[in-house]
Order: structure tokens, then sequence, then C-alpha cells
């Protein structure tokens, strides 16, 4: 029994296929912080730890570390 996909849904999952896997993971971070975003606009959801993990991806890093190391 397999699941019918929309065209719209199988040239995402294409796209996604042809991508880097660095991009594919920034891909998911994008689509769960916007169903948490949807959730949190009908009151369902706190936004500030999905995006606290998105912002780690620039921001947890040696650069940013020693850019910020004097202020």
């Amino acid at each position: 029994m397999g699941l019918e996909m929309t065209p719209l849904t199988s040239t995402l999952i294409e796209e996604i296929r042809q991508t880097p896997e660095d991009v594919q993971g920034e891909v998911l971070d994008f689509v769960l912080f916007l169903k948490a975003r949807r959730n949190a606009e009908q009151g369902r959801e706190d936004l500030l730890p999905l995006a606290q993990g998105s912002w780690a991806v620039d921001w947890d890093n040696e650069a940013e570390d020693a850019a910020w190391r004097d202020l």
C-alpha cells in the first residue's frame, strides 16, 4: 500500500535528492521551522527552541567564537 504523492511533493523530493547533504539539512531545518511557525500561529508551539537549533549552524563555530571573544 503506497502513499500517493502530489506533483509538487514529487518535485520537492527530487530537488532535495539532487542537493548536497549539508543543504538537505538546511532544507529540513527550514521545513521544521515553517511547521513550528504555523503551529505557533495557532497557539500550539514555542518557536524559540527551534530557532536556537537553526542559529547554532551559523553561530556555533570557531570563527564566530574568535570574532566575539574580545567583546
